[in-house]
């Protein structure tokens, strides 16, 4: 694709959006209609400063119904035993704007995204309504590009990992209440989580350690300090599910 040229004013992507063009031809298999992928990386903040561009909301709600259904058959075929209800908690846990944001930051979509001036000031490119939104925009724009089966090769790349933790993490769907529950298994009492914060204000970053007694079991980083306690929390959980399978 030739060099995508971007006008208006207001804060242009940081990342050649070529770049962004290389993984999602990488991962669906072909390449994505350029109009409909800069019109996915259009916030509508970026829109009005600019007299009104088209913005990303049509296609960030096409792209959620495609996130839903791909989810939903996933689980639906994966989980035959599951009641209906228990499959919707773990739809819930993966089409959600903490997990849909996750998904952007792996790939730095934030980055390629056009903003209004407030937006980039405050730091809109990380915040977690933007990256939500703007990823169901893409998963939309790869719909219309390549079809059900291309936006299901990007959906299942990006998606299946958060959808086997949510499977495992089973009626919980709290890695901290996972973890609370796990330690009680071993009889470790309750864990604390120790925080560090750094960053200006709009920009803060947060680092969770999970701690029993004196022994560190878990860390993790975050824009927030749920997110990295959980991330934290993760990492725990899986290192005294290991120890306990290899006690047994």
């Amino acid at each position: 694709m030739a060099d995508t040229e971007i006008a208006g004013v207001g804060a242009v992507p940081q990342r050649p959006v070529e770049l962004l063009v290389d993984h999602l031809t990488e991962v669906v298999g072909q390449e994505v209609d350029e109009p409909l992928l800069l019109r996915a990386l259009t916030h509508r903040s970026y829109a009005y400063e600019n007299g009104g561009l088209p913005n990303n909301e049509r296609l960030e709600f096409l792209g959620d119904s495609v996130l839903g259904l791909v989810v939903t058959e996933t689980l639906y075929l994966g989980h035959p035993d599951l009641p209906e209800g228990q499959l919707a908690k773990l739809r819930a846990a993966v089409v959600n704007m903490r997990a849909l944001a996750e998904v952007a930051r792996t790939f730095d979509l934030g980055q390629y995204v056009m903003l209004g001036k407030g937006e980039e000031a405050t730091g809109g490119r990380d915040k977690a309504s933007i990256l939500a939104d703007t990823m169901e925009a893409l998963i939309g724009t790869v719909f219309l590009s390549a079809g059900m089966t291309g936006a299901g090769r990007f959906i299942h790349h990006h998606f299946d990992g958060l959808i086997a933790d949510a499977a495992q993490l089973g009626a919980g769907l709290d890695w901290k209440t996972s973890l609370q529950e796990k330690a009680a298994e071993a009889e470790l009492g309750t864990p604390d989580y120790v925080i560090d914060e750094t960053g200006p204000d709009h920009e803060k970053e947060f680092h969770a350690q999970v701690v029993f007694g004196q022994r560190v079991l878990g860390e993790g980083d975050g824009r927030s300090k749920k997110e990295a306690e959980q991330k934290a929390a993760k990492q725990a959980w899986h290192r005294l599910n290991a120890s306990s399978t290899t006690a047994s």
